[in-house]
C-alpha cells in the first residue's frame, strides 16, 4: 500500500493492529495537536479514521461538520463506486449503502456546552469494507462495501477521496454558510418525512433547523432535537 496522500493543510498518522484512530485523535487533540491531522487505521475489515478540527464557532454550529463530512463521503464513494451504488446519510451519522447500514460517523468535542466554542472537535469514520461472514444476507439491515459491488475500492483510495471531498464541502460551508450543505444533504437523508424514534420519542421527521437540529412533529407539537445531542460524552 502506497503512502496515503492528503490535501494541503492536512497531515496523516497511520496506525496498525487494533489501535483505534478515534481514541488516538482524542489523546492528540487534548495535548494540542494541530487541526487537520488525519489519524487512520486501514487494516482488518474496516476503514477507521478520525479528523481533528479546531472550530471557530459555537459547538451547535460546529456540529455541521457531521453532515459536511457526510456529503464528503457520499461524493467520495460516488466517485469510486459503480453508478448503481446508492449512498444515504442518517441524521445521527449512520451511513447506508444500497439501503443497509455500512458504517457511521461520530463526533466528540472538548465541551458539551452548545453555546461554547470548542478547543477541538473530532469527527470519526468507521466503514465496513469486507467481512469474513459466510452468510451476507443474515442481517439485511447491515452490509459492507465488498457485498455492494465495491470490492475493487481500496481503503487508502476511499480515505484520500473522503478527506478531499470533505475539504471541498467544509470550504463551501465556511464560505457560503449552511444553505448549500442543507440543499444537498436533505436529498440524501432517507428518513426525512418518515416516522422515526429518537431518545424514546416517536414522531415525524419534518426537517432540520439552520444548525441541522431535527424537527420532530408529534401530533400538533414540533420538538427541536439539537444535533449536539448526538455528541459523544
Amino acid at each position: 500500500m502506497s503512502e496515503v496522500q492528503f490535501p494541503p493543510l492536512f497531515q496523516g498518522e497511520a496506525l496498525t493492529g487494533q489501535a483505534d484512530p478515534f481514541e488516538r485523535a482524542l489523546a492528540l487533540a487534548i495535548t494540542g495537536t494541530d487541526p487537520g491531522t488525519v489519524i487512520y487505521n486501514l487494516g482488518g475489515e474496516r476503514l477507521r479514521a478520525a479528523l481533528i478540527f479546531a472550530p471557530e464557532v459555537p459547538l451547535e454550529e460546529a456540529m455541521a461538520i457531521l453532515p459536511v463530512c457526510g456529503l464528503g463521503f457520499q461524493a467520495a464513494l460516488g466517485t469510486l463506486a459503480p453508478p448503481e451504488v446508492a449512498v444515504h446519510l442518517e441524521w445521527d451519522g449512520r451511513i447506508r449503502v444500497n439501503g443497509a447500514v455500512c458504517g457511521r460517523m461520530r463526533v466528540k468535542a472538548s465541551t458539551q456546552d452548545p453555546e461554547a466554542t470548542p478547543d477541538w472537535l473530532i469527527l470519526g469514520l468507521e466503514l465496513s469494507m469486507t467481512s469474513r461472514k459466510s452468510n451476507p444476507g443474515k442481517d439485511p439491515d447491515r452490509t459492507w462495501l465488498s457485498e455492494e459491488g465495491c470490492g475493487e475500492i481500496t481503503p487508502d483510495q476511499l480515505l484520500e477521496c473522503w478527506v478531499r471531498h470533505s475539504l471541498y464541502w467544509l470550504n463551501r460551508w465556511l464560505d457560503d454558510g449552511p444553505r448549500p450543505v442543507h440543499s444537498d444533504w436533505r436529498g440524501l437523508v432517507p428518513t426525512l418525512g418518515e416516522t422515526v424514534e429518537v431518545d424514546g420519542t416517536s414522531g415525524t421527521f419534518v426537517g432540520v433547523d439552520e444548525n441541522f437540529g431535527m424537527l420532530l412533529r408529534t401530533g400538533e407539537d414540533t420538538t427541536l432535537i439539537p444535533l449536539s445531542s448526538r455528541l459523544e460524552g
